[in-house]
């Protein structure tokens, strides 16, 4: 292929996506489930508890001490950049990652909903489009999308999607609905079907 001829090929449009929740929610699983690539890691051996102690069974000994960054395509149109916040950088850190994002997943453990005030504060202040996804913990599956949009205050028109950070799919899934909730409705970008 001649360089003359790759000029005119079309361009894939790049959309931002943060991905925002409180510590131990699952926020680097969900951005490394979902990369095409694998992204460095740069979580750092935890020397303080998180704020809102782990249930048994979800302790954990790293913290994310810098975005984590993930790429998808989607379709030939589009490519997707995933920013997985971490969870002690708010503020101005939070202000300049989520800079010209298309919107954000707030990833919740309904178990530990308290902690997720902060991410919809964040958005919410900003208005950034977004959808909770919660992450399919044990005993997650308890409690209705209806439940977790009521305990979170949000407005009825945010989506609240079950999501297993661990799994592909799920996560592109989440990532699908969320860039279809916050296009404008008379520009609907539709994207392939996601193999589960």
């Amino acid at each position: 292929m001649s360089p003359d001829h790759r000029l005119h090929e079309p361009v894939p449009t790049p959309l931002k996506v943060v991905v925002v929740g409180g510590a131990g929610v699952g926020t680097t699983t969900f951005v490394r489930a979902v990369s095409e690539f694998a992204p460095p890691s740069t979580d750092r051996y935890v020397t303080v508890a998180p704020v809102g102690d782990l249930p048994a069974g979800r302790a954990t000994a790293t913290t994310t001490a810098a975005l984590e960054v993930a790429r998808v395509g989607v379709g030939d149109s589009h490519v997707l950049y995933l920013l997985g916040m971490p969870a002690q950088g708010r503020s101005s850190m939070w202000d300049e990652l989520a800079r010209g994002a298309v919107g954000a997943v707030v990833l919740v453990d309904p178990l530990r909903i308290e902690i997720s005030f902060a991410a919809v504060d964040f958005v919410e202040s900003r208005d950034i489009p977004f959808v909770v996804a919660v992450n399919g913990f044990p005993g997650a599956d308890r409690f209705r999308p209806a439940d977790v949009h009521d305990a979170l205050g949000l407005r009825g028109d945010v989506p609240v999607l079950p999501t297993d950070a661990r799994v592909r799919g799920s996560c592109l899934a989440t990532v699908i609905r969320l860039v279809e909730h916050a296009l404008d409705r008379s520009v609907v970008v539709r994207f392939p079907p996601v193999a589960r």
